[in-house]
């Protein structure tokens, strides 16, 4: 019995030692504890560096009481890669009285007063206006949903029901007409149809790509896939020479600045008055408005109604490419006078000196490569021309050539 005990007093003991090594290992493992600190290190400065910004961005809106989607993407760029945290400023701007303002005026999603014929269309016409009307009262049609049925809809969507992504789409149509609205006027190439279409295309990338679990709204992660797509489209079609979509932005601003400071000083604004406006240097507010102006075809036709009307613009300019008259008559006279000179020299001293300057054909020859057509060594080349150099300034004709 004692032999018994023993054997079974051993293997308890033994089955406490085991019970104990997985403890002594997870204290004894020091290479993950600097790994997490490493990781921790890196977040914190990514989030104290975004909390910055917001910082600075609150205490901007707090003295106007308005912040602009411009400044929110002049300070996070990429924010629509993030957009919990831009759920959170947009929380936080709230909470403040702070309003979010779009380039012309205050977002409201819920916004669709009806359209103005004279405001809204780039290329007006009745029919575009029938057809606005048509497409705002077929949208209308579609009831709004509440943001449980949001959630619902979003989780039938990652099993993948293509009736919930419908759904979802038709439900914030009027969110695009919306958003859309404050970039008329930008183009005269887009219409309001043409950017709701674009507005259209971003709401379904949006739709795609919305993830439920993150707890933003659907339509704060809406609004920027839309907003991204309509900015796009006015950088790639409004223009014959594509701007960038940041100097597209950057455009609008500065249009914007100008307008405000002609409403305050009662004249135009110098472009140093612009620049303290907009905070930037003057040389980047020349170059603004330098890449804002128009082209202009080279057949625009030039003069009155009653001239003989064949003159264009193109026949005015000059080709940078072509000499003056002035320049090609001195050219002729400083190539004649140079043969005259060439002619007194021997036929190997003249032939030598045409390849070496390429005189004849603008293709200037090695010595080597004249000593080889000519059969002897590049040295006896080098001789024959110096001596021909100094014939040519020991020539009572060479001295026309120092006008030259």
């Amino acid at each position: 019995m004692k032999k018994k005990k023993t054997i079974k007093k051993t293997k308890v003991s033994k089955k406490a030692k085991v019970s104990k090594k997985p403890s002594k290992v997870k204290k004894g493992k020091p290479s993950k504890k600097p790994a997490k600190t490493k990781v921790k290190a890196t977040l914190s400065k990514k989030e104290k560096e975004m909390q910055t910004k917001a910082n600075k961005l609150f205490a901007k809106g707090k003295e106007r009481g308005f912040v602009t989607h411009d400044e929110i993407l002049k300070e996070f760029p990429h924010v629509e890669d993030d957009i919990f945290f831009l759920d959170q400023l947009y929380a936080k701007l709230q909470e403040g009285g702070i309003d979010i303002l779009e380039s012309g005026g205050m977002i409201d999603m819920g916004d669709l007063e009806p359209v103005k014929k004279n405001v809204y269309l780039g290329r007006s016409s009745e029919s575009s206006y029938d057809s606005i009307q048509m497409y705002l009262k077929e949208i209308g049609q579609y009831p709004l949903i509440l943001a449980a049925e949001e959630k619902e809809l979003a989780k039938r969507i990652q099993a993948g029901d293509m009736e919930a992504k419908n759904l979802l789409a038709r439900a914030n149509l009027r969110l695009v007409v919306s958003i859309a609205k404050k970039y008329v006027g930008r183009s005269p190439d887009l219409t309001l149809l043409d950017l709701i279409q674009e507005g259209n295309l971003g709401l379904f990338k949006a739709v795609d790509k919305f993830d439920w679990t993150k707890g933003y709204k659907f339509s704060t992660y809406a609004t920027w896939w839309i907003r991204q797509a309509i900015t796009r489209a006015l950088a790639d079609q409004s223009r014959t020479i594509r701007v960038p979509v940041h100097m597209v932005e950057t455009i609008a601003k500065y249009k914007q600045v100008v307008r405000r400071l002609s409403q305050d000083l009662g004249r135009d604004p110098l472009p140093e008055e612009i620049a303290v406006e907009m905070g930037l240097d003057v040389e980047k507010v020349y170059n603004i408005e330098k890449i804002d102006q128009d082209t202009v075809s080279l057949e625009s036709p030039v003069g009155d109604e009653g001239d003989d009307g064949k003159s264009t613009l193109g026949d005015f300019l000059a080709d940078d490419k072509i000499l003056s008259p002035d320049h090609e008559s001195s050219r002729r006279i400083l190539s004649d006078q140079v043969k005259e000179i060439l002619n007194d020299l021997s036929e190997k001293e003249r032939r030598i000196l045409e390849m070496r300057h390429g005189l004849n054909d603008g293709v200037t020859h090695t010595l080597e490569e004249v000593g080889q057509k000519f059969g002897v060594t590049r040295e006896r080349i080098r001789q024959i021309e110096a001596k021909a150099h100094e014939k040519i300034r020991q020539h009572d004709k060479s001295k026309r050539l120092e006008n030259y």
